[in-house]
């Protein structure tokens, strides 16, 4: 179980980037973030990934506080970052050097064959197109099988086809182990195709504003009047997120929506 009790994060500048976040993810659910820009999205993953430490509360897994890079915990950013001195088989396998070769091999084909990329197993990242190095780091991510599983927009620098493509091959690697998923994300769509809930969050500073439930079976048809549902479930609470309070000139308080588009 992965648990966010009231954290909070001010930068030395004085930014306050995240405001009492509280969250429970349980064990292989898949939560997608999404919010307008200054919410603090990214700055909450890298606190749960132990790459910045909150200035309040505490991120706990498995009831033990992270304080640091945790190796239960992996993540995906948006560019692939793969090591240019090793080939796809090499990446993949990157991080289970401490696994028998045997273990290791096996792992690393089945891996790259759940990503259609058998055939590029020897191959070097320079080589690869956007869509297949991600494809790389996204199966490299999950061969360790973390516990948790932190993607931030890793799909977002991809045409269309290739994002659902990637979609797909996301989901057909989590069910092996099934890690908990938190993924941040600007495509609503891609949030409803993946996720167990969407978490809409609220800027300046960053605040949980709404959760939803998405509890269509999968594969999620994206033209069904369910999807369509939940989408315009989401897309309400986004614009409701950045309603902003105007003071009339009568002194009084108004909501303003609309004020700001969340993308």
């Amino acid at each position: 179980m992965l648990v966010l009790d009231r954290v909070g994060k001010t930068y030395p500048n004085g930014v306050r980037a995240l405001d009492g976040i509280s969250l429970e993810v349980g064990p292989g659910e898949i939560l997608a973030i999404v919010g307008g820009s200054g919410c603090g999205k990214s700055t909450m993953l890298r606190a749960i990934s132990g790459l910045d430490t909150p200035s309040q509360g505490v991120v706990m897994l498995d009831g033990m506080p992270v304080l640091g890079p945790h190796p239960k915990i992996g993540i995906i950013f948006q560019e692939p970052r793969l090591l240019p001195w090793l080939t796809v088989a090499g990446n993949v396998g990157f991080g289970i050097d401490d696994r028998p070769k045997a273990e290791r091999e096996d792992r690393v084909a089945t891996a790259l064959a759940r990503v259609g990329l058998t055939d590029k197993a020897d191959v070097w990242p320079r080589e690869l197109s956007g869509g297949q190095a991600q494809r790389v780091a996204i199966a490299r991510a999950l061969v360790p099988r973390p516990e948790v599983l932190l993607l931030d927009e890793p799909f977002s620098a991809l045409d269309a086809f290739t994002r659902a493509d990637l979609q797909d091959h996301l989901l057909d690697l989590w069910a092996d182990s099934k890690p908990t998923l938190l993924l941040v994300t600007h495509d609503v769509e891609e949030a409803i195709v993946l996720a167990d809930r969407v978490m809409v969050m609220r800027p300046h500073p960053g605040r949980v504003y709404d959760e939803i439930a998405d509890d269509l079976p999968r594969p999620r048809d994206r033209q069904s009047a369910a999807f369509d549902f939940v989408k315009r479930r989401v897309m309400a609470a986004l614009d409701r997120s950045l309603d902003r309070a105007v003071i009339t000139a009568e002194g009084e308080t108004k909501n303003s929506a609309g004020a700001a588009l969340w993308w």
